[in-house]
């Protein structure tokens, strides 16, 4: 009769091991590894969100060479602000380069 009590406290043991053991567990498996932050680089092309165009100089009144559709690759190029404060990109979009007022 005195296996009773150890057989009772094994049962409870177990029991506990299973309520408790996988909260400390993360939810996708046994992997702890943090996630890597993944930033952008200055080199990678931009996607476009919006139309526009693609100007042949930084000025309002330029002639448009293309229209850029939404989802195009656009590699900045530089950066440019005129007179009066209006922020001009010179970008390459399918092999034409050409000026983009910044949004």
């Amino acid at each position: 009769m005195p296996a009773q009590p150890y057989a009772s406290l094994r049962w409870g043991a177990l029991l506990a091991f299973a309520l408790f053991a996988p909260i400390g567990l993360p939810a996708g498996g046994a992997e702890r590894r943090q996630a890597e932050v993944r930033r952008r680089c200055s080199s990678e092309p931009l996607l476009s969100t919006t139309r526009g165009c693609l100007q042949a100089a930084p000025e309002r009144q330029a002639p448009v060479l293309a229209q850029v559709p939404v989802d195009s690759s656009i590699e900045v190029l530089r950066s440019w602000r005129n007179q009066r404060g209006e922020r001009w990109l010179q970008v390459k979009v399918a092999s034409r380069r050409g000026w983009m007022v910044a949004a």
